[in-house]
């Protein structure tokens, strides 16, 4: 009972804690941005001669207003945990986890110097490997092991980076990036910035350990694929980007950040696990937002990154009620029919959803169509205003496919069923995120830019958008009207269906592929090199040469008779040879 009450304080004392500091940071952007403060503290460590080791912190507009957004979506999270998790018999050690997890993206959001960004870059590393191994199971130690693997390389490219800018005299690299930015070695420290952030951010061909780290506790997803980890590699790109200029760089960045846009809206249609779908249509976002970064406008990819927050951890809060209700079963075929036996949840899903495409005054309505109006009036080519516009109509082919299947479709699991809509604690924490899905796009919109944008385009153009989204939705009620065979059989053969919902053999190629052989590579060295021939020719070689010294000398000098006798007889048969073979 005591430890169920201890249990019960501390999501409670979290929950409020960082429902308070969300709000109190919230006032502070409104200062901060109406007066344009930016404040830049230095806290001195540890000073030896000439050697000082500081921590500084930058504390402008964006990083108040993300860190309210963060701290506002982990206090649902946390509370939601509450109900959720509450068959787990450790919650305090989730709990812990989870604030952790907080804490490092908090230190990464307003560290201007590269060694503490390290730091929250790397606590966001390893606290997502403990989260994603939380069930132990084997799926879930692949799953770990997948995403840790995949983020390590960003980790070391940041390594990099500092040894890189030791040259300058300094790690805090806001003060170099308006002087230098013609500098080779600010060329080279862009390419591993923007491939650091590749890694954080799930883009090609770093994109399987996405889809794969749903195997974490449902909070943790919200969590992870909203404000926290996938974001940090967008943020890193936000505060880099005066620096990267190198238009080879961002015309690269633009066409693999759209391909990623592409490859996940087109295998979220033919996935059928309730939280990879979602997972997928984080990833195209997160292709979104890194196009428009490499377009030149971090203003709006900021924007979108902060919508899409607010809704993506409601989707993923509402999908995980669903399972709940489903005996944790995540396959959408066997659910349907939600609609009509839980109508609050139904309400945030659908909700979550069309924000999610893009419906006129949701949040994701006001960051997405500036975004596409922005492409729109940019000297684009057709690739990039095709892979643009055809994800934007995947994205709702894929999310009407998902509500006809959860809520048009006939109840396909049991026989006799309890859905109830009765849990108020996940209730109340979703209702906190909906009605922040519904009015933070207008209140962003109005509080980021400093004059109203207004794009005057022609009409056509100006309404490509609604067209756009009524074809992806018209596409998304066929296609889940109709089966699997006859999709096959009238538009795609099976080996290029199973491509497309393959992921287009990443995992196979990136994850099983370079991870298996890098790994076996480094096994063979170990064997070979360290544990081989570095043994033979230094430590063990060496130990083995002395011992059997040793052992010759200590035999010579037993003062044995026998040994002294029959050296002699060696000694004078040796020079009775000698004799004969000089004369």
């Amino acid at each position: 009972m005591f430890k169920k009450s201890s249990e019960f304080s501390i999501c409670f004392i979290s929950f409020f804690f960082l429902f308070f500091l969300g709000i109190m940071n919230f006032f502070f952007f409104l200062y901060f941005i109406m007066n344009d403060l930016v404040m830049f503290m230095e806290w001195e460590l540890i000073s030896f001669n000439s050697m000082s080791i500081i921590m500084s912190l930058l504390l402008d507009w964006m990083s108040f207003l993300f860190m309210m957004f963060v701290m506002l979506i982990s206090s649902s999270v946390i509370y939601y945990s509450k109900s959720y998790m509450s068959s787990e018999l450790n919650l305090n050690r989730f709990i812990i986890l989870v604030l952790m997890f907080i804490m490092s993206m908090i230190l990464l959001i307003i560290s201007p110097n590269i060694i503490s960004i390290l730091l929250g870059w790397d606590g966001l590393g390893l606290v997502s490997y403990c989260l994603v191994i939380y069930y132990q199971n084997l799926k879930s130690y692949n799953a770990g092991m997948l995403t840790a693997l995949s983020n390590r390389i960003g980790d070391v490219f940041i390594l990099m980076i500092i040894s890189w800018m030791v040259n300058y005299g300094s790690w805090n690299y806001i003060f170099y990036l308006n002087f230098m930015i013609n500098d080779l070695e600010m060329l080279i420290i862009s390419l591993m910035v923007i491939i650091s952030a590749m890694t954080k951010s799930a883009q090609i061909p770093f994109s399987s350990w996405l889809p794969a780290a749903m195997a974490a506790p449902t909070p943790v997803s919200a969590l992870v694929h909203s404000s926290t980890l996938v974001t940090a590699g967008i943020y890193l790109l936000i505060r880099y980007n005066t620096l990267l200029i190198n238009m080879f760089f961002l015309k690269l960045l633009l066409v693999i950040s759209g391909l990623t846009m592409l490859m996940a809206g087109i295998s979220a249609n033919y996935e059928f696990d309730l939280k990879k779908i979602i997972a997928l249509s984080t990833l195209s976002q997160l292709g979104l937002m890194m196009s428009i970064l490499s377009m030149g406008f971090p203003d709006l990819a900021f924007f979108h990154l902060l919508t899409h927050a607010m809704f993506k951890a409601l989707l993923f809060m509402c999908a995980g009620v669903i399972i709940h209700l489903m005996n944790n079963n995540q396959d959408i075929r066997l659910m349907g029919g939600l609609s009509l036996y839980i109508p609050l949840t139904s309400l945030c899903m659908n909700i979550s959803n069309l924000a999610l495409c893009g419906i006129p005054f949701l949040a994701g309505f006001y960051s997405k169509d500036l975004i596409l109006e922005m492409v729109m009036l940019s000297n684009l080519n057709l690739l990039i205003f095709y892979l643009y516009y055809f994800s934007t109509g995947l994205t709702m082919f894929y999310t009407i496919r998902l509500l006809m299947y959860l809520m048009l479709n006939d109840f396909n699991l049991l026989s006799v069923y309890n859905l109830f809509d009765e849990d108020f604690i996940m209730l109340k924490s979703m209702f906190m995120l909906l009605f922040m899905s519904v009015i933070t796009g207008s209140m962003l919109s109005w509080l980021i830019f400093s004059i109203p944008y207004m794009i005057y385009l022609p009409l056509n153009l100006k309404l490509m958008v609604l067209y756009v989204m009524f074809i992806g939705m018209m596409m998304g009620y066929f296609i889940s009207n109709m089966n699997i065979y006859s999709i096959n059989k009238f538009l795609l053969s099976y080996e290029l269906s199973m491509f497309l919902s393959l992921m287009w053999f990443m995992p196979n190629l990136f994850t099983y592929g370079l991870n298996y052989y890098f790994l076996n590579f480094s096994r063979k060295l170990i064997k070979n090199i360290d544990m081989g021939w570095s043994e033979l020719f230094s430590g063990q070689g060496m130990f083995m040469i002395m011992k059997n010294y040793s052992i010759f000398f200590n035999i010579m000098q037993m003062n044995s008779l026998k040994i002294y006798l029959f050296s002699f007889i060696l000694w004078m048969m040796f020079m009775f040879l000698l004799v004969i073979i000089m004369n």
